[in-house]
């Protein structure tokens, strides 16, 4: 059967009629993915250019990859993007875990006062400023006298350079991550939870299961594929470092820099030295570049696994 566009779009003009204000309200968000997502596409071309401020954009002169070859050919390169995809993994990673599992504990909750006073202590750390953190951050790991080595000399343990030993930091820093971000995160898998229908727990209940024996046997595997798309969304970032974060912490301490330097505070770095805005457009095309070829990937491999826990 031949379908009728013009049929199509009737359908739709009469959808619109009797829904005008479904319609009216995704404009502002039309609006925002438009003028904040869509228009700025245009200034990829910066990539391409050696982009002067008195020119513009369109009377830049063109001049091709070269722009990515000062990051491309740094001594540094291969050291950030190692440090930019671990920090990430271990970011993606230990904070879907430790979100899972403060979703469920909250999910046995019963005392809903205590539930709600806990919900929003564990998810106040997220509203934080970075800048806020690396200050606190500072005071228990830096200066001459750290807070941390006081608690350790209290317990006879030996104090420690922190901010000498750079192969301490990616753990520190997942740690500060998880603590961040793992709350706010596992308010979306709660809510995941809360939609499994009662009945499936109640027939478990009937048949004598465990607590232990329902978390592991519906609800993980039902919030299987919300984890999974959480996850997908977090690799479309992962050549993205959380700059805030990492300069807000680190700063400019180069002892640190083998394995928290990622690309986003080393662009920031060589943007203070050269003022290069076309070599910095040409690394923020790379990086969203290939976190656009990860999330196909991953997406792909997740479809083939599982067609319901895949984004597209």
């Amino acid at each position: 059967m031949q379908y009728d566009r013009n049929k199509g779009r009737g359908s739709k003009l009469k959808h619109i009629a009797r829904n005008p204000f479904l319609y009216v309200m995704a404009v502002p968000g039309l609006l925002f993915f438009l003028v904040f997502s869509y228009l700025p596409i245009y200034g990829i071309t910066i990539a391409f250019k050696d982009y002067d401020f008195s020119k513009g954009i369109t009377g830049s002169e063109w001049v091709g990859f070269k722009n990515f070859d000062y990051f491309f050919t740094s001594d540094d390169f291969w050291t950030v993007l190692r440090n930019t995809l671990v920090l990430n993994a271990l970011f993606i990673f230990f904070t879907t875990v430790a979100a899972v599992l403060i979703a469920l504990m909250f999910n046995e909750i019963r005392n809903k006062y205590f539930k709600r006073i806990s919900q929003s202590l564990i998810f106040l750390p997220y509203f934080m400023s970075w800048i806020v953190v690396g200050m606190i951050v500072q005071s228990m790991f830096g200066g001459e006298e750290p807070m941390l080595n006081t608690w350790l000399q209290n317990i006879g343990m030996e104090p420690v350079n922190w901010m000498f030993e750079s192969r301490l930091w990616p753990a520190i820093l997942t740690v500060i991550r998880v603590w961040q971000g793992a709350g706010y995160l596992s308010i979306i898998f709660l809510a995941a939870i809360t939609g499994i229908p009662e009945d499936l727990y109640e027939a478990a209940r009937i048949d004598g299961a465990s607590k232990l024996q329902i978390m592991y046997r519906i609800t993980l595997p039902l919030l299987v594929p919300t984890i999974m798309i959480m996850t997908l969304l977090s690799v479309g970032k992962i050549f993205n470092g959380d700059f805030a974060m990492i300069y807000a912490i680190i700063g400019d301490n180069s002892l640190l820099y083998p394995t928290t330097d990622v690309i986003d505070t080393f662009v920031f770095r060589s943007m203070r030295q050269l003022h290069d805005f076309g070599m910095s457009s040409a690394v923020g095309l790379f990086q969203s570049v290939m976190g656009l070829i990860f999330v196909l990937v991953a997406n792909g491999v997740t479809r083939k696994v599982s067609k319901e826990s895949a984004l597209f």
